[in-house]
């Protein structure tokens, strides 16, 4: 059994009238079934509205399903009783950084969710520096959150989940305000955590590029999920995922449009390497 597993997902947002009675009902998540394995590292993949971020809050019993039902590691999340429990499995990052850093100082900061957790104060200082170090802010640790910008601020809440040693973390468009280096340089600590530490690694994200090396991508619209399987099967079915709204990595577009145009090219090419590979293949 996956370590986030959902049947017959649903979740409604509700708007009320004046006297509290249900005047309308939006589905944001209708009928997902999936199965995220431990030590995967999974994308979730969707446009705006599409009920990723939706979805991403139920594996961390943020939201709990109007339908269906979500298990963390087996755990029900429509149980009161085990909440404490889920949240120690399955850190969530959130999309704005300002929504989870409540340190005066950095490091206080990244330190806060191992010690309301009982972590001796020794190994919570070793977690710190380990994760400062890998998200590349350990210079910042005794500035104030509040005079970094938003990049940075990102990192830090990342590195704050990090330091919980989770089973599992969720991450909501985690690089978005971060330039490409910075995207780069998260990704490859998401990814070494992942490969070192078996931490399964759930990844909402717009960028195509992040999701290549992912074990698993999942494709949201319109609230359902529309699509499932690897990279090299999601990222094939480019005029299926521009339904979608989505793109595909410049990589594989310049190769579907060269496959149109006549040149006979692998329809799974992720990478410039495999490309040129295929290319030299041709001559």
């Amino acid at each position: 059994m996956g370590i986030i597993r959902a049947r017959k997902l649903g979740f409604d947002f509700y708007r009320y009238d004046e006297n509290g009675r249900i005047q309308e009902a939006s589905h944001a998540v209708r009928s997902v079934d999936l199965d995220i394995e431990a030590g995967q590292f999974a994308a979730v993949l969707g446009r705006n509205g599409s009920g990723k971020s939706t979805l991403a809050k139920h594996m961390n019993a943020l939201l709990i399903p109007t339908e269906g039902v979500l298990w963390v590691d087996g755990m029900d999340t429509c149980q009161e009783s085990e909440l404490w429990k889920i949240r120690q499995k399955a850190g969530m990052v959130f999309q704005n950084p300002d929504n989870q850093i409540i340190g005066t100082v950095v490091e206080e900061d990244v330190g806060f969710g191992p010690e309301n957790m009982g972590v001796p104060t020794e190994d919570i200082w070793k977690r710190v520096d380990d994760s400062l170090k890998a998200v590349g802010m350990t210079a910042y640790r005794y500035h104030s959150p509040n005079k970094l910008s938003g990049g940075q601020k990102q990192r830090v809440a990342i590195a704050g989940v990090m330091a919980m040693r989770p089973r599992c973390i969720v991450l909501d468009e985690p690089t978005a305000m971060l330039d490409p280096n910075g995207r780069k340089e998260v990704l490859k600590a998401l990814r070494e955590l992942n490969q070192k530490e078996q931490v399964t690694v759930i990844l909402i994200t717009h960028y195509m590029e992040e999701v290549v090396y992912a074990d698993k991508v999942f494709v949201m619209d319109q609230g359902e999920l529309m699509m499932q399987g690897s990279p090299r099967e999601i990222f094939s079915r480019v005029e299926e995922m521009k339904k979608c709204g989505l793109d595909v990595p410049q990589v594989t577009m310049l190769a579907h449009e060269l496959r149109k145009s006549g040149l006979k090219l692998p329809e799974d090419i992720l990478t410039r390497e495999e490309l040129v590979d295929a290319l030299c293949q041709l001559s």
